[in-house]
């Protein structure tokens, strides 16, 4: 089987050689990491071509923005099959507001919200709230466009900014703003085929830049999995209560959702509450989460993009730790252009795979940074302590000017609240 990874990023290097495990991947645009063979001897490569213009038996589509924009309506259109929602269904990333509307009716336990375009009603609502305080862009906004805070000058500050198109632009320029729920995050990933879905191996995102989950939003700095809080019975309640529900909802709406339904949870004493929903592989779960699962991982994808996904799939008795590895100055203003090296000794330590998220390859054949985040190093290891371990042992032989990485991935469970 030919297959075609749609994006540029780790997760899409996590895709592709999930999927070259069994076939021959082209990823488009791809990145200076994807090329060669797959242990089992598969291709692996790099594509400038559009997806359009690409032959393939599946097509795998990685980030957002192309499915928002109905990259895997016009792929379908052309005979493909597509693993990745139309742009319909893509809606419930693209607008937070419909998504909220949306869980409501499929009656998705979640945060009290309130909808806002002018400042004068999103400050009243604001004032007469009770903090911490939660401010979501509307449209999509890499990861970065949320704001909570305990500090009610801080809220008023990031609410002007988006709604007038300052942080945003257009993105902001209608708010969400919501109750703000204290718990244990995590994430499911559940694999759809418009009418069932299928849970994959739990994750654990850490979004805040810094140590201690402080400092800003990014769009991740590490992952592990699996995570010792969720249980199993845990995970058979949000798939009740929220997956599925969702996924009815969608159907009664006419949407064919067929792709992964990322739902990012908050676990309280009440069970598991919905913070947002993803419709795509989440970055950088998909690092730890893929490498943790056994068999045809292109089977199950074409399976769910062909209308029914197996009622199972096998996990390995492993864990993954992934440590992001960010420009200076990240996320606010990363700096590109820095050189990086150290990867042959870091991609040595055992188990581990270092995976390209933002990089470039100057014509003399130096290794740049090209974006926010840069590497994703994960190793996999029979326990998390283990994993963790090996992770840091390689993130430490990297070499880039300004490199930031947290140091407390897969460490720190603390309670916190909605990010």
């Amino acid at each position: 089987m030919n297959v075609c990874v749609v994006g540029s990023g780790a997760r899409e290097h996590a895709l592709a050689l999930a999927c070259a495990r069994t076939a021959d991947v082209v990823v488009t645009p791809g990145n200076p990491g994807i090329r060669g063979r797959s242990p089992e001897g598969h291709t692996l490569e790099s594509s400038a071509a559009p997806p359009e213009e690409i032959e393939a038996d599946l097509y795998i589509i990685g980030p957002e923005a192309p499915l928002v924009a109905g990259l895997a309506d016009r792929l379908r259109g052309l005979g493909g099959l597509v693993f990745g929602p139309g742009a319909d269904g893509a809606r419930l990333e693209g607008s937070k507001a419909y998504m909220k509307e949306l869980a409501a009716a499929a009656r998705v336990p979640t945060a009290r919200f309130a909808v806002f375009e002018r400042p004068d009603d999103a400050l009243a609502h604001l004032r007469a709230a009770v903090g911490p305080y939660v401010i979501k862009t509307d449209g999509l906004a890499a990861g970065k466009g949320v704001l909570v805070t305990s500090d009610l000058a801080a809220a008023e500050a990031d609410v002007v900014a988006k709604l007038s198109g300052e942080a945003f632009g257009v993105a902001g320029r209608r708010v969400v703003i919501e109750e703000a729920l204290v718990g244990r995050e995590a994430s499911l990933l559940a694999v759809c085929d418009g009418e069932h879905a299928l849970a994959l191996p739990v994750a654990r995102d850490y979004k805040r830049a810094l140590d201690g989950d402080l400092g800003p939003n990014t769009g991740g700095m590490g992952a592990c999995s699996p995570v010792t809080f969720v249980e199993d019975k845990v995970v058979g309640e949000a798939m009740d209560r929220i997956v599925l529900p969702t996924l009815g909802e969608l159907r009664r709406r006419g949407i064919d959702y067929k792709g992964v339904l990322y739902a990012g949870l908050m676990l309280g004493d009440d069970g598991p509450r919905l913070v947002e929903f993803n419709v795509r592989f989440g970055d950088p779960e998909t690092e730890v989460v893929l490498p943790r699962m056994e068999g045809d991982c292109t089977g199950l994808l074409a399976a769910a993009a062909g209308g029914r996904v197996p009622d199972a799939v096998a996990c390995a008795p492993t864990a993954a730790v992934c440590v992001v590895a960010a420009a200076a100055g990240y996320p606010v203003n990363p700096r590109c252009g820095d050189s990086i090296s150290g990867l042959d000794a870091a991609g040595a330590v055992a188990g581990v795979t270092v995976l390209h998220a933002g990089t470039r390859r100057d014509a003399d054949g130096v290794l740049r940074t090209d974006g926010g985040r840069v590497l994703a190093v994960t190793a996999v290891a029979p326990t998390i302590a283990a994993a963790r371990e090996r992770a840091y042992e390689a993130i430490g032989a990297v070499e880039i000017e300004g490199v930031q990485y947290r140091g407390d991935i897969a460490v720190s469970e603390r309670v916190g609240s909605t990010g």
